[in-house]
């Protein structure tokens, strides 16, 4: 048999939703055992309980190699993709490609550790990782990451915003105990056994209604008929949710019809909402652009909009476009509370990406070679290898809110704005929903076309 390993996200959003989910799909290649890098005892549990205030310290670098590898994939989707629209959960392929690292050994950790930026927040120990954590070398990631789980997935009376991870795995092959303890300890991902070989069918119908349930029915059908094969022997869920309302609705019956720039002249009719009231917003010389921070019920998160001005258009901003710039550009020292007529398109996207040559082409190239590849704190079956990763993304913004299921020295400058700003946005702009108590990106997306 082959070893896959297949990812699948998704992820909805609309002004006041979201929901994702990532899985991963594997087969075995050969039954021969592997003799070493078994997980050790495992007692990673800081950031899971009462103690996860004390990993808050570190959420900066964690936060900090979020929005790295969300401007990462970003790149790349706007780049592979140009012309379209782009929107999908770095949060949600964080967590998917974290579960995988909690079992990867060798060059593939240290690549996929890399690619995620990890390797700024823990350094690679060499021959003495085993030592270094219960888990694995990326041990204080991992609690980190858990403790990150527990801030974002507080219960909140005025939004919805929840993960939830869950591993699906063979009856026919054999789990290294102490990674199935560390996924569920730090991930909550408890392992649900299954046949895949005599019943991969039922199998995919049992997935595709977890993850419909998770995510409030927005993600539907998840896995399509005959994509979960006899072969599979395991398959890692990741389930993002989140459903919240502006904190100022924009009025319907202000919503009227406008046309929506798109490039080399051409334009579509759109239903373009209205409100004014006081923002956040910024405006940067360099590139020319708005920044303007519309925030959810409560303040816990909001949506951050890059809207070029003036002879600037989405292009320029995308090139200077990077962790440094993003965070001087959204700092709150720049961007200034006034009154602002917003002017924001209602719009709907979903998008599917098979994410695997992606993420070769930023480094993580081991885990995807049936001869490289190095999962042996999964199991100790070699020939373990991930296939596919396919990350799904829908997103909804209206009225209400958002409903969905990723430096070179110079100097800032921001202008001074009217006593009343305009906020038009009837051309293409960047848009990202961030949790602002851990500083993370959930979700980011490019609007080119409504």
């Amino acid at each position: 048999m082959h070893t896959h390993v297949r990812f699948a996200s998704s992820d909805s959003l609309s002004v006041s939703r979201v929901c994702g989910a990532v899985l991963v799909r594997s087969s075995i290649r050969c039954l021969n055992q592997q003799p070493e890098n078994a997980l050790p005892e495992s007692s990673a549990r800081v950031g899971m309980g009462g103690k996860q205030g004390r990993a808050l310290p570190k959420m900066d670098s964690l936060s900090t190699a979020n929005v790295e590898f969300c401007l990462d994939v970003f790149k790349e989707l706007s780049s592979n993709h140009a012309g379209d629209n782009v929107f999908f959960s770095p949060l949600s392929l964080l967590y998917a490609l974290s579960m995988i690292l909690l079992g990867a050994r060798g060059d593939s950790a240290a690549q996929m550790e890399k690619v995620l930026h990890f390797n700024h927040i823990v350094e690679s120990s060499g021959p003495e990782f085993k030592d270094l954590a219960k888990c694995n070398r990326a041990g204080r990631i991992h609690s980190e990451l858990g403790a990150l789980f527990s801030q974002i997935n507080r219960p909140d009376s005025n939004y919805t915003l929840s993960i939830a991870n869950r591993l699906y795995g063979t009856k026919a092959m054999a789990f290294h105990e102490q990674y199935l303890h560390c996924s569920e300890k730090l991930y909550q991902a408890r392992l649900q056994t299954v046949d895949f070989e005599r019943s991969a069918e039922e199998t995919r119908k049992t997935i595709n209604a977890w993850v419909e349930s998770k995510t409030d029915g927005k993600v539907t059908n998840l896995f399509g008929k005959g994509t979960i094969e006899p072969s599979c022997v395991m398959v890692l869920v990741n389930a993002i949710y989140f459903k919240g309302q502006w904190q100022s609705k924009f009025r319907e019956r202000e919503t009227f019809r406008a046309p929506f720039q798109l490039s080399k002249g051409k334009s579509v009719t759109v239903e373009m909402m209205y409100q004014t009231g006081k923002f956040k917003l910024a405006l940067i010389e360099e590139p020319q652009m708005q920044v303007l921070e519309l925030p959810y019920v409560n303040n816990t998160l909001s949506m951050i909009i890059l809207l070029p001005v003036g002879t600037a258009d989405l292009d320029q901003v995308e090139k200077q476009l990077n962790s440094k710039a993003f965070q001087e550009w959204t700092s709150p020292s720049n961007m200034v509370r006034r009154d602002v007529e917003v002017h924001l398109p209602r719009f709907k996207l979903e998008i599917k990406y098979e994410l695997s040559s992606l993420l070769e082409s930023l480094g993580m190239t081991g885990i995807f070679s049936q001869v490289r590849a190095d999962l042996s704190g999964i199991s100790p079956v070699k020939g373990l290898f991930v296939s596919k990763v396919i990350h799904k993304s829908y997103v909804e913004v209206n009225e209400e809110g958002t409903e969905a299921a990723a430096a070179t020295g110079d100097v800032l400058v921001v202008k001074r704005l009217p006593i009343r700003a305009q906020f038009v946005a009837n051309h293409p702009f960047l848009f990202f929903i961030k949790h602002f108590h851990t500083n993370t990106i959930l979700f980011c997306g490019k609007l080119a076309s409504p």
